[in-house]
């Protein structure tokens, strides 16, 4: 049933040029978004009463679809490349008109009002537009929820628009074929079209903080998770998908901030978010008993599949894709820090999945070395299901998270560099991918491992340790840990085969050395003397 058209602010509606506004479901609540999703036949209920939705066409979020307009106001300020695709403000004008023109045709529409950033002094007015409800229930999930006070004075500052059905025509729209993701700085607006995977939603907004903080509030935006501890230390991990940023963060002796996106002021850290979106392929509860139990009511379950003849989820199956997800609020996280702002950080950690398995599982950084890391943005993707396909994938993303940067890597590296020598952080280097060899020969490092090597680290327990540099990547090893065999940490004893872990060795440091020429030009003589040596 609509909502009455005296709570929605029809007059901001407006602006979007709509007028029928008499099909308008506002600011639902999650279980009236399930119900409309189950009476539009387009999600179940797992045994726990968790919607399970199917995003359609698209499973993951397509970068080469993604585009800013370039205008006055960009023009200059982007760092236009691979994943900063212009396109002309013409064409904005085309797919706008043709997304409006498409919600006026529509028989319901769903519509919410959200913030992003947890300081208020940075918060982010933002209405999101929806063709799919489920679509509207991860905006609940995901974003800070206003309450009725703040609701009745709401005024967007940005609107996302999210229409799965409509496919554009390339050469009409200017887009690369028939979905896209189109960013206007200028008229403060992402139309999503022709996609209805709901991670586009929470990267379009991450996009725009990630230009509107470091360029206009000298804040620092991070794609990194954030914990604290009961004497209110903060540690950031940093890390692509896929390398534990959700699953280490997620700690029960620690307050979780987030899992994903947040900022580095002058006083705090604070989360954009108001919810969590973690992977489920092979999610255990005895591995990640947070993430297991948040996929109750409420929950958006993505792309997974039952058991046949149950509703029991199976976490396992990546026969609709790997990228299997789930959303949820933020405080379905037994120990969330509430609001998510936490104290200036003392630890930081720098994921990576190292699938050749030549990383040491941890590793103390010196500053020159944590911006060499920090730029070059490692991890090492395992090969999906292509028959054949062994060898895997290495992955440089400048900050770890470039397809989400607007500006140029330098400005987000300036700024962190500038943070950890201020307040003297502490940076590690964390291996969550292979040891003993190779992706096919060794085995993923223990997650037990890797929680232990974290805690000792946050606990002080490696300070008064012995350290070996690591003859190749420069980096310091302890030589022991609380609750880690000590064999472990040293890359190369735990392979058979010593003269393959040195040529393998050999190898990816020279992919470091040629991914990181791009920038050699505009960085500190300390950050250039951190390269592997070759």
């Amino acid at each position: 049933m609509s909502v009455p058209i005296m709570r929605f602010p029809v007059k901001n509606f407006i602006k979007l040029g709509l007028k029928n506004t008499e099909s308008i479901h506002y600011q639902l609540s999650p279980e009236e978004l399930v119900q409309d999703t189950l009476r539009i036949g387009e999600g179940v209920l797992d045994e726990n009463g968790a919607l399970v939705i199917k995003t359609g066409e698209f499973t993951g979020r397509s970068p080469k679809d993604k585009f800013t307009v370039k205008d006055e106001t960009t023009e200059n300020s982007v760092h236009w490349n691979e994943f900063n695709i212009p396109i002309e403000p013409k064409y904005f004008d085309i797919v706008f008109k043709k997304i409006t023109d498409y919600i006026e045709n529509l028989p319901e529409l769903w519509v919410r009002d959200c913030f992003a950033c947890a300081d208020s002094r940075y918060r982010l007015n933002v209405r999101v537009v929806n063709e799919k409800p489920w679509n509207n229930l991860f905006a609940y999930n995901m974003f800070l929820r206003p309450s009725e006070e703040e609701l009745e004075n709401f005024e967007p500052a940005w609107h996302v628009i999210s229409v799965p059905g409509l496919k554009l025509d390339p050469k009409e729209c200017g887009t690369r074929q028939h979905n896209a993701a189109i960013v206007s700085f200028k008229h403060k607006m992402i139309l999503i079209a022709g996609t209805g995977y709901t991670g586009e939603t929470k990267k379009g907004i991450f996009t725009i903080l990630n230009y509107i903080l470091p360029h206009e509030k000298n804040v620092l935006s991070m794609h990194c998770s954030a914990n604290m501890g009961d004497d209110g230390d903060t540690t950031i991990f940093f890390g692509l998908s896929g390398t534990g940023k959700t699953t280490l963060s997620a700690d029960p002796n620690r307050k979780l901030i987030g899992d994903d996106e947040h900022a580095w002021t002058e006083d705090n850290i604070f989360n954009f978010e108001g919810g969590c979106y973690a992977k489920t392929i092979n999610l255990t509860e005895e591995k990640e008993p947070e993430i297991f139990h948040a996929i109750r009511p409420g929950a958006l379950v993505e792309n997974v599949t039952f058991f046949p003849g149950t509703n029991k989820i199976n976490f396992d199956d990546a026969s609709i894709t790997e990228n299997t997800r789930v959303s949820y609020p933020l405080h379905f996280i037994s120990n969330a820090q509430e609001p998510s702002i936490g104290n200036l950080p003392k630890n930081i950690f720098f994921l990576t999945c190292d699938a050749f398995g030549v990383l040491p599982p941890i590793s103390k950084l010196t500053p020159g070395q944590a911006m060499y890391q920090f730029i070059s943005g490692y991890t090492a993707k395992v090969a999906g299901t292509e028959a054949g396909v062994t060898e895997p994938k290495p992955t440089f993303s400048a900050c770890f998270g470039a397809p989400f940067l607007p500006l140029h890597p330098g400005k987000y590296a300036q700024m962190l560099g500038e943070k950890m020598k201020k307040h003297n952080v502490n940076v590690w280097m964390v291996n969550t991918g292979w040891t003993g060899g190779p992706y096919g020969t060794g085995t993923r490092m223990k997650l037990k491992y890797t929680r232990a090597m974290i805690t000792a680290a946050l606990e002080g327990k490696l300070n008064n340790v012995s350290f070996d540099n690591d003859p190749v990547f420069g980096v310091a090893i302890p030589t022991e840990c609380p609750d880690v065999p000590s064999e472990v940490l040293h890359p190369r004893n735990t392979w058979k085969d010593k003269q393959a872990y040195d040529e393998k060795a050999k190898y990816l440091a020279g992919l470091f050395v040629n991914n990181f020429e791009k920038y050699a030009s505009g960085v500190s003589a300390d950050i250039l003397a951190a390269a592997p040596r070759v």
